[in-house]
């Protein structure tokens, strides 16, 4: 192994970890900074279906072949982005009838 493919596997590997570890703590904080007990449990919910959803995304792009795998870019740029929204927005709801 050269040195430079010695990198790339250091780096691909570290990459990995950093954005897991990003993850994790993501998810952690966007629990323990809920309001109340109906928020945490949607946020608990929220965060198991978004690391299922990535880890099948994740699974699919490696079990494709090559013509595949490209396209399952098309739809998880489409709903993640839509999924944020709308789970902010039930958040954002379910926060406000909890303070009342």
């Amino acid at each position: 192994m050269s040195p430079s493919q010695l990198g790339g596997w250091i780096g691909g590997v570290l990459g990995g970890v950093i954005g897991l570890a990003g993850g994790v703590v993501g998810t952690y904080f966007g629990i323990r900074n809920t309001h109340g007990p109906r928020e945490r449990r949607f946020m608990v919910r929220a965060a198991v279906v978004v690391w299922v959803a990535i880890l099948l995304f994740l699974a699919l792009l490696l079990a494709l072949p090559s013509p595949w795998r490209f396209l399952l870019w098309i739809p998880y740029g489409i709903l993640l982005p839509v999924g944020i929204i709308l789970g902010n927005r039930r958040q954002q709801q379910i926060r406000r009838e909890e303070d009342l």
